[in-house]
């Protein structure tokens, strides 16, 4: 694996998820005290339920997020959450794009919940393309709840499109819960796969949708803190892939949001290094 600036085994992002319910000065500040290297910043709600701090046309809350980010040394590695549905209007998303582009942002998370193949299809390759203006990736990432819910769903997306910035993020937990495993990513091109969402949970899948949802919106744990294989999921990825810790932990909520900070990336960079060790010593599979 690389080095980060800050020493850790990999470049590590802490995923806006992970703390939810921090604001973007926030969200820095705690990358900073869990000794991170970038944040995913959320700039657009994934569905209309959903509430965020709004960013997008707030001048001086995006001037000081830049001032934040220059203090501490954090970047922004990604934007989030794009959910392609039938509703969906590509245009509408370029002032997302504008201010990731702004604030450095290499890639904008898109996660496909249109059931109708061919709307989905002309609207990823749209935003492709409208991403691509900006110098901005795609990581598109399958979601065990919903439409786009699994591996062969997402290769035959990014098959059909084919767009060069268009790339494809695996989630540890939604990997698991779709009924793909570590082995199903061997031997696939490096290249395909921009970075990792990595978290942990427990062993038993939930029995139905709903519970599926609060498990990946709140129920995850910590990496090295469940029962996925997680030792075996880094070493079927690229050796030197950045780590984008997606972990919201209803365990810890209690705690403020630098404190879960803290102990999520001490939890990952342990994570980070037995899988290394694991590596060095031949020991792949072992945990599957």
């Amino acid at each position: 694996m690389t080095r980060s600036p800050h020493g850790n085994p990999a470049f590590l992002s802490l995923a806006h998820l992970t703390l939810i319910d921090a604001d973007p000065l926030t969200l820095v500040d705690a990358a900073a005290a869990g000794r991170f290297d970038a944040i995913g910043l959320r700039i657009v709600p994934p569905m209309p339920t959903d509430r965020i701090v709004p960013v997008i046309g707030d001048e001086v809350l995006i001037r000081d997020i830049e001032r934040r980010l220059d203090a501490t040394g954090i970047r922004v590695f990604d934007i989030e959450a794009v959910w392609l549905t039938p509703e969906t209007d590509v245009v509408r998303l370029r002032p997302a794009l504008e201010l990731g582009a702004r604030l450095g942002a290499n890639h904008l998370l898109v996660v496909g919940n249109d059931p109708e193949a061919g709307r989905l299809r002309d609207n990823f390759a749209g935003l492709c393309d409208l991403a691509a203006g900006f110098g901005i990736g795609v990581a598109l990432e399958m979601m065990s709840y919903v439409a786009l819910n699994t591996l062969p769903k997402a290769f035959r997306l990014l098959d059909e499109v084919r767009r060069p910035n268009a790339r494809l993020l695996i989630d540890a937990l939604h990997l698991m819960r779709s009924g793909g495993k570590p082995a199903d990513l061997v031997g696939l091109s490096p290249a395909l796969f921009p970075y990792v969402h990595l978290c942990d949970a427990a062993a038993a899948r939930p029995p139905d949708l709903e519970r599926l949802r609060y498990e990946g919106r709140s129920g995850r744990f910590y990496p090295g803190e469940g029962e996925l294989p997680l030792v075996d999921l880094m070493h079927a990825l690229p050796a030197d892939i950045a780590v984008a810790v997606e972990a919201p932990c209803a365990a810890y909520a209690g705690l403020s949001p630098l404190e879960r900070a803290r102990i999520c990336g001490a939890a990952t960079r342990a994570l980070l290094s037995a899988a290394q060790a694991a590596r060095t010593a031949g020991q792949w599979g072992k945990r599957e």
